[in-house]
């Protein structure tokens, strides 16, 4: 597994990596665009892939997409990927 994807980073410090408030963070979490795994204490941890994922949600709300518009490009992409990986 790559540090990349490690759920090691607690909501506190992604907060102070993206500019972006906890309440947010939950919301992009309740509206199914981002995914943190639980520490034993029930504690939000996110990869620094789950960090760049939410300043890139956080970027297209800006320009002006909907949560239900950013979910349903990130499927398409993730499908895509995953049909790359079965074709080679």
């Amino acid at each position: 597994m790559s540090y990349r994807d490690k759920k090691v980073i607690t909501i506190g410090t992604v907060c102070e990596l993206t500019g972006l408030t906890d309440r947010q963070i939950r919301y992009y979490e309740e509206r199914k665009l981002v995914f943190p795994a639980r520490s034993k204490g029930g504690t939000r941890m996110y990869s620094f892939g789950d960090v760049e994922l939410l300043m890139e949600i956080a970027d297209k709300l800006e320009d002006g997409l909907h949560t239900h518009e950013i979910r349903k490009l990130h499927e398409k992409r993730a499908k895509s990927a995953l049909a790359d990986r079965v074709a080679n």
